[in-house]
């Protein structure tokens, strides 16, 4: 019985340490790929627990997840000859990111193994680092082309995947600054110094300008405004003028509607008693003047007619020319009497 129980014991031990060597774990993110006498199984398996033959069956957990890898210490030669080196570079990148695609897994490890990684991007990364050094120089690498290398990587990493191993994509590409000789890297340092001090005398410089533009602005604006100004004044005294040269024209038009007025007044004043003098001077009323004024006379004598009329004169004139005077004196009055009704 004793040795019946240690058989039993023995056999149920090898089989516990059987199935503890049989059963597998794979992690979220994996898939599981197994090698059978050194031959890889066709079919990967999912994550969670898995059995296989142990000691016969081996298995081995493939990143299908988002994985960043490392390539430290890259040398790169410029094409002047001059050595620098890479500290770090990282490569993101991804294996069958899309469910349905574990054959491409299968045929990226059965052609470059789980390590796939080290020939794929490793030993890309360091050719084709070299292959731009070599046709660059170390100020284009060092500065002007500087930040084009992570694309450059990039592009010509997941072309050459996309032939040799799809479904194995590049994310992103990260290159630290390389490193320089000790003499070569002051040389620079020097030199971004003198360019900094450029740069900033060149931003002064338009700083300068732009104050300068702003002051003439201002200067034109201000002066547009004074001219605006002086525009609106000169406008409001023109409109002052015209008002005033309006207001006198009205004036004048009246005043002179006024003289007219008057004088068509006065005119029609003359012309009516122009008329009435036509009418009221007749040659009786005439003749009646005349004998008026021949009667406002003082003294008056009367012949047989009006020539032979005299006046006793004997006290304004001598004694000696009475006699003349007397007979000059009727035609006197006659031209007296005529002109005193000419005048009326």
């Amino acid at each position: 019985m004793t040795h019946a129980g240690a058989v039993v014991a023995a056999v149920a031990g090898v089989v516990a340490f059987f199935l503890y060597s049989s059963i597998h774990r794979i992690e979220e993110g994996h898939l599981g790929v197994y090698y059978r006498g050194g031959a890889l199984l066709i079919s990967p398996s999912s994550p969670g627990y898995h059995i296989m033959i142990p000691f016969i069956t081996s298995f081995r957990s493939v990143q299908t997840t988002l994985q960043t890898d490392e390539v430290k210490n890259v040398p790169c030669g410029t094409s002047g000859g001059v050595m620098i080196y890479f500290d770090r570079i990282e490569v993101v990148n991804m294996l069958a990111p899309s469910a349905g695609q574990h054959m491409k897994v299968y045929d990226i490890v059965k052609n470059y193994t789980a390590d796939y990684d080290k020939a794929l991007i490793f030993n890309k990364i360091h050719h084709e680092l070299n292959q731009f050094c070599s046709v660059h120089t170390l100020q284009e690498v060092y500065i002007e082309l500087f930040d084009q290398i992570d694309e450059n990587l990039k592009l010509a990493l997941q072309k050459d995947l996309n032939v040799m191993a799809p479904g194995l994509t590049v994310q992103a590409v990260r290159v630290t600054k390389p490193k320089i000789p000790e003499a070569i890297r002051r040389n620079f340092e020097l030199m971004e110094g003198e360019k900094t001090k450029l740069l900033i005398s060149a931003q002064r410089q338009k700083v300068v300008e732009k104050e300068a533009e702003t002051e003439r602005k201002r200067a034109i604006i201000e002066a547009e405004k004074f001219a605006q100004v002086a525009s609106i004044q000169f406008q409001q005294k023109v409109m002052e003028k015209e008002t005033e040269k309006k207001i006198s024209e009205i004036e004048d038009s009246a005043f002179l509607a006024r003289e007219k007025a008057r004088a068509d007044a006065e005119f029609y004043t003359a012309q009516r008693v122009s008329e009435a003098n036509q009418v009221k001077l007749s040659p009786e009323y005439l003749q009646l003047m005349r004998y008026q004024a021949i009667a406002s006379n003082s003294k008056i004598y009367f012949g047989k007619d009006i020539p032979k009329m005299f006046m006793d004169l004997s006290h304004f004139v001598p004694s000696g020319k009475a006699s003349e005077e007397v007979n000059v004196w009727p035609n006197k009055v006659r031209e007296k009497a005529s002109e005193a009704v000419d005048g009326l």
